[in-house]
């Protein structure tokens, strides 16, 4: 059948199996928006207040879901405007498809109004970027940049269209989805020597990454756990992969880990990192990290292996063929020595008297969140002393429940990704635990939450400053707080107020409990300012 370019694209969503698209018309992109328009009864659009909001939405969708969200907006500023979240996406991983509209290709490469080369600026922070010149391209582009977004180590593509592309006919074929690639294990001869690694080990750990998450591996690399009896530690995009109350989850390995995360990582013999790369957050010094131990990494990506950290073994391809692997391979081990070491180091600090304060304390509203939420709801952050104290106290027991900027440390993520989660999940309820700092940066999209009435909880740290800068400052820069003390004026309960949403603060403990459930039952958008300590540490 003859169609335009625009109904293409459209078509194309469909056969992708995509019912919701978030964005911001304009001018090169008004054939796909009218299509959008024919098409409103089986694709729905979600309009942020900015293109930004938009790529972070489509981000938060895939995070909450596994599936490939997408983003379209319209050419220049409206395609510069989702760089930094492509950007967010590629390095956590994220299978986002970005659709933006440019001038007609007669106009490409004159400075037309509103032009930009999008293509060679995403090149770096893309799986893969495509200009389609040709309207007989446009569909086989579109389905390459679906399963590139989807196969081995996932992330974003883009997909530019010119003006005049969208508008000219052609032949359009239905085709089925292609498959992903299937999971497999490049290196299997690997097995045999990490399996000798385990029976050997005395002490041994794991080190859990996003990619278990990723490759829908949370059941075999429990089992596995289980299996060799060791003590999980996860990085920031590995929290929930293991239940938070799984007798071997321990917690966040790293710079912002806990005590005992740093104990076993020092003492221990064996490091299993599965779909994790041994980031500077985790590893610190590179040439001691685990110095001690013989180094093991799963990992999909061949650029990952070594990169970092140099290894004893490693193993090439998907994680859940690697575990699937390994489960047949190893016997039962028992570490009861080791772990019971490990409980001594959980309970180092348990006499020391929590902090004196006339503030709440953020892990006070972190727990009453706990109890509050069910397993299957969601908790977003934006970046900062806020996103930390969530790792630390958050309890996340499947996947998939917590939506945070890890490798990029994008502040602003959070309003953008609560709103993808909130679309996705519907019958589950979104928490946003943000910052004063960052919730400046994505405030309005305030409005898309109201305008789509999303029972999002908004829980902003208000601190008045910029907290983990300030903090570095303090510890390292002698306490001069070089910008980091703004303490705006902000009256976040007026703000809300402004956008038509329910706003609520907290002041005192007391008060914690009473309004989360307030909140809670109201079933719409509610913001809830929490006035917290500024010098309230990033371990509290």
């Amino acid at each position: 059948m003859k169609l335009t370019g625009a109904e293409i694209i459209c078509e194309c969503l469909l056969e992708q199996n995509v019912d919701t698209v978030f964005g911001y018309p304009g001018g090169a992109a008004l054939n796909t928006y009218d299509a959008l328009y024919k098409y409103s009864d089986r694709i729905t659009h979600i309009l942020t207040a900015h293109e930004q909001g938009a790529s972070h939405a489509a981000d938060g969708y895939a995070r909450s879901t596994g599936k490939t969200g997408v983003v379209i907006t319209t050419s220049g500023p409206g395609a510069t405007n989702i760089v930094t979240g492509i950007a967010t996406a590629n390095i956590d991983s994220i299978p986002i498809v970005a659709i933006t509209g440019n001038v007609s290709t007669d106009q490409l490469g004159r400075d037309s109004f509103q032009e930009v080369d999008i293509v060679n600026i995403v090149k770096p922070i893309t799986k893969g970027s495509f200009l389609v010149k040709r309207v007989e391209d446009l569909a086989p582009t579109i389905r390459k940049a679906f399963h590139l977004a989807h196969s081995g180590r996932k992330g974003p593509v883009l997909v530019d269209v010119p003006k005049d592309i969208t508008a000219a006919v052609t032949e359009y074929t239905p085709e089925p989805p292609e498959a992903p690639h299937q999971g497999e294990l490049k290196n299997p001869d690997c097995i045999e020597r990490i399996a000798a690694l385990i029976k050997n080990s005395k002490r041994p750990m794991l080190y859990a990454g996003g990619g278990i998450i990723s490759a829908d591996a949370c059941d075999e690399f429990r089992r596995f756990a289980e299996l060799i009896d060791a003590p999980v530690c996860c990085s920031l995009m590995g929290l929930g992969c293991m239940p938070n109350s799984h007798r071997l989850c321990v917690g966040n390995i790293g710079m912002h880990g806990g005590y005992e995360t740093g104990m076993i990582t020092a003492e221990c013999d064996l490091i299993i990192a599965c779909g994790a790369r041994f980031s500077d957050r985790v590893a610190g010094d590179r040439e001691k990290f685990g110095e001690q131990a013989k180094i093991v990494q799963c990992d999909i990506d061949k650029n990952e292996i070594n990169k970092n950290v140099a290894v004893d073994e490693y193993a090439l391809g998907d994680v859940k063929a690697f575990l699937t692997e390994l489960l047949k391979a190893v016997d039962q081990q028992k570490h009861d020595d080791w772990l019971a070491q490990i409980d001594i180091w959980k309970h180092e600090f348990d006499n020391v008297a929590p902090p004196v304060s006339e503030y709440p304390l953020p892990q006070e509203i972190i727990e009453a969140v706990n109890q509050l939420r069910v397993a299957e709801d969601i908790v977003a952050t934006d970046v900062g002393q806020h996103q930390m104290w969530v790792a630390q106290y958050g309890r996340f027991e499947k996947e998939k429940t917590l939506l945070t900027s890890g490798g990029m440390g994008t502040m602003g993520f959070g309003t953008g990704a609560s709103i993808g989660a909130q679309v996705a999940n519907p019958d589950k309820r979104v928490f946003l635990f943000t910052g004063d700092g960052s919730f400046h940066m994505n405030l309005n999209e305030l409005v898309t939450m109201k305008s789509y009435n999303l029972p999002i909880i908004i829980l902003i740290m208000n601190n008045t400053v910029l907290g983990m800068v300030r903090q570095w400052q303090k510890l390292f820069y002698g306490s001069r707080f070089s910008q980091t003390d703004p303490r705006r004026a902000t009256d976040f309960v007026k703000l809300a107020g402004a956008f038509g949403v329910t706003g609520m603060r907290i002041t005192k403990s007391e008060e914690i409990v009473p309004t989360l459930k307030k909140a809670y039952d109201l079933k719409t958008t509610v913001v809830i300012d929490c006035l917290i300590d500024p010098e309230s540490p990033q371990f509290c």
